[in-house]
């Protein structure tokens, strides 16, 4: 008993669904002309023919059409899509499905996607492929109304949309900005590491070169000071070898002043001459001394010729240095200027810096407005939906309001045309009546003159 209760309210419910459903068509539904005219006017050859007798070839091009006015698809935008698929699913065996086949399968998902929010449900395959008049009629129908609907909010559309596209294209231009901000960011950040590489190079450089010149001046001033003692040594020495050079000439001299005196006395000659032996060994004694530090003299001599050349060298390689100490300074003054543009380009990169966190707030602000308008299109489009709905719901009261009293005025015009038939019916009953009665008075009248007539000849 409940399965029986539960199936008839299910049937119940299926009817009340099915009988709102065609009263929600009834409304919806546009007569075959006014259907024909608006499919004319907007451009596509259609008659009422066409509607009553649908051609396959031509209802596919009338859709092909109106989904190109609405959602900007055809079979031919849907062409690389169902190729691609095709290609992917069935590989080389893939015009086993003709292309046209494929297209209008792919063109069929986008119309029924438009044709639900259209309203209509329902829509099937077959309703391309064997259109029949009264589900083309219907489809029809609720397609115009909702052209209709959409041309009548057309400034509300295209506010919404153009605040879409202008927020877009601000979000792809700041995209953009900070794409090249990045890439200029990492640019500063790459010269500044160079930089800074070689910064440190010139740097290091530039000590090594400080404590080899130290070294340089070290050793200079060591030689310099070899130099000056071996100079006053070999001016002490040769004084004294030019002194004792004189002293040999001036011995010489006295003693051949004295050779005359020497032979006049042996005994004073051979002491003389003991004396002068003697005199003569200290003489070669120091002569040899002498002669043995003049080498020595001149052996330092040399040794400080090539120390002065040693020494004309180092004050060359100082001079060198004393210019590579010029050029480095040059190189410091310019690796300060470097410095000082690298510490300037690093404000501009903290200056990029913050003025992309400015972006990325306003960018974040900007998404938030857009998260805002979205969240205020989705609420406007819940509260245009409830609306829609509760006008459906006047719309099917009005409609069944309406389909009573076309229900009513239909009882009430076949009782007016029984009245007026029934008063036809009378009307003619009475003027034949009339006419019956007009023939009865023309005939007593005629019976009555001719009664006179003989009552009159009679007397």
């Amino acid at each position: 008993m409940s399965h029986q209760f539960r199936s008839q309210a299910t049937g119940n419910n299926g009817g009340r669904g099915k009988q709102q459903q065609n009263d929600a068509d009834a409304f919806m539904r546009l007569p075959d002309k006014e259907i024909v005219g608006c499919i004319s006017d907007i451009g596509v050859p259609f008659a009422l023919e066409d509607l009553q007798k649908p051609n396959p070839q031509q209802i596919q091009k009338v859709f092909e059409w109106f989904a190109e006015l609405l959602m900007n698809t055809t079979r031919e935008t849907v062409e690389p899509a169902m190729r691609a698929a095709a290609e992917d699913i069935s590989g080389e065996y893939m015009e086993v499905i003709p292309a046209d086949t494929r297209n209008l399968m792919g063109f069929y998902v986008s119309l029924r996607r438009l044709l639900v929010e259209c309203g209509v449900t329902d829509f099937t395959y077959s309703d391309l492929l064997k259109p029949t008049h009264e589900r083309l009629a219907r489809t029809f129908s609720y397609i115009i109304n909702f052209v209709r609907f959409r041309e009548s909010q057309t400034a509300t559309i295209d506010e919404y949309f153009n605040k879409a596209e202008t927020t877009k294209a601000r979000i792809e231009t700041l995209y953009l900005e900070n794409q090249d901000m990045e890439a200029r960011l990492d640019e500063m950040k790459r010269k500044r590491k160079g930089m800074e590489a070689l910064a440190k190079e010139k740097t290091e450089r530039n000590e090594q070169l400080k404590a080899r010149l130290l070294e340089l001046k070290r050793g200079q001033e060591h030689i310099s000071e070899r130099s000056e003692r071996a100079k006053n040594e070999k001016g002490r020495l040769t004084a004294q070898l030019e002194e004792k050079t004189e002293k040999c000439l001036n011995i010489r001299q006295e003693s051949e002043k004295l050779r005359p005196y020497v032979l006049q006395s042996p005994a004073a000659l051979q002491s003389n001459l003991t004396e002068l032996s003697e005199n003569l060994a200290k003489d070669r004694s120091r002569i040899d001394t002498l002669e043995k530090r003049t080498r020595a003299l001149q052996t330092s001599t040399d040794t400080f010729g090539v120390v002065f050349n040693d020494v004309n060298s180092c004050t060359k390689v100082l001079e060198e240095v004393s210019n590579e100490l010029q050029k480095e300074d040059e190189e410091n003054l310019k690796a300060t200027k470097r410095r000082d543009a690298l510490s300037e380009r690093g404000n501009n990169v903290r200056e990029v810096e913050r003025h992309e966190a400015m972006l990325q707030r306003q960018l974040k602000r900007w998404l938030e407005r857009t998260d805002a308008v979205r969240n205020s299109s989705k609420e406007k489009t819940d509260a245009a939906k409830t609306k829609m709905e509760e006008l459906r719901g006047v719309h099917r009261q009005l409609t069944e309001e309406r389909a009573e009293k076309g229900r009513e005025m239909e009882r009430r015009r076949v009782r007016i045309e029984q009245t007026e038939k029934k008063m036809a019916d009378m009307k003619e009953n009475i003027e034949v009546e009339i006419h019956a009665a007009h023939d009865e008075y023309l005939k007593m009248d005629s019976h009555i003159k001719l009664y006179i007539t003989e009552m009159e000849q009679s007397m």
